[in-house]
């Protein structure tokens, strides 16, 4: 992976402690301004960056991974900050989740629970802090949504949160996976979710439902080690 954050000290802290996570960190950068250059020469698995970077300490890593994103797709985009952005690009790239992540600084506890979001994003989960989903979303307008859903639909909407495939809940819930299909329609029906080409519908249904606060999931194993 990739660590861009413009403070020094805080960049070589965080890749001494992601090595030590066993994730390889092939690069790191002050700022944003050759990013695109590193990404294609290195390939990572996920770029980890901060939102405002130099030189203006605004919307730098934001333009930045819009740029990632664009440009290399299979390559995971995790913001860190210690701000919510929801503007129009954190927007669409929130829509279409998949290798997407955004976290607050201030509200990752532990080592492994960043080990744990890097690589959900790297396997192209989608990771938002709640704060984040609760402005993109509006809580109450996902409180609204989430109040039709049955008790089994609310079921099958968690486990989709937590990156589950159909195969996977439909085995976890002793359902046939043609019943677990009858209750993710009627979860998109309820949740006004129309099909559309240019949004992700099993995304947006997972960022409803996280809008609400549940309990985490604790970190698999597993990383990025660095090839022998």
């Amino acid at each position: 992976m990739i660590v861009v954050e413009d403070s020094a000290l805080l960049r070589q802290g965080m890749t001494r402690l992601l090595e030590d996570l066993g994730i390889c960190v092939v690069a790191q950068a002050g700022d944003a301004g050759n990013l695109l250059d590193l990404v294609a020469a290195e390939r990572p698995d996920v770029v980890m960056l901060d939102i405002r970077m130099p030189p203006t300490h605004t919307d730098e890593g934001i333009r930045a991974a819009v740029a990632v994103r664009q440009h290399h797709p299979g390559t995971g985009v995790l913001l860190l900050s210690q701000y919510i952005e929801t503007g129009g690009p954190v927007q669409a790239m929130a829509r279409d989740g998949r290798g997407f992540g955004y976290l607050l600084k201030e509200r990752i506890t532990d080592a492994e629970a960043l080990h744990d979001a890097l690589k959900r994003v790297g396997q192209g989960e989608s990771v938002l802090d709640p704060a984040v989903v609760g402005r993109l979303m509006g809580r109450r307008r996902a409180d609204h949504a989430l109040d039709g859903l049955t008790d089994r639909e609310r079921q099958v909407l968690s486990l989709m949160a937590e990156g589950r495939s159909n195969e996977a809940i439909a085995t976890y819930l002793h359902i046939s996976p043609k019943t677990l299909e009858t209750h993710i329609r009627s979860v998109f029906t309820k949740l006004s979710l129309e099909p559309d080409l240019n949004v992700h519908r099993r995304v947006l249904a997972v960022l409803t439902w996280l809008a609400r606060p549940r309990p985490g999931r604790g970190p698999e194993p597993g990383g990025y080690p660095c090839p022998s």
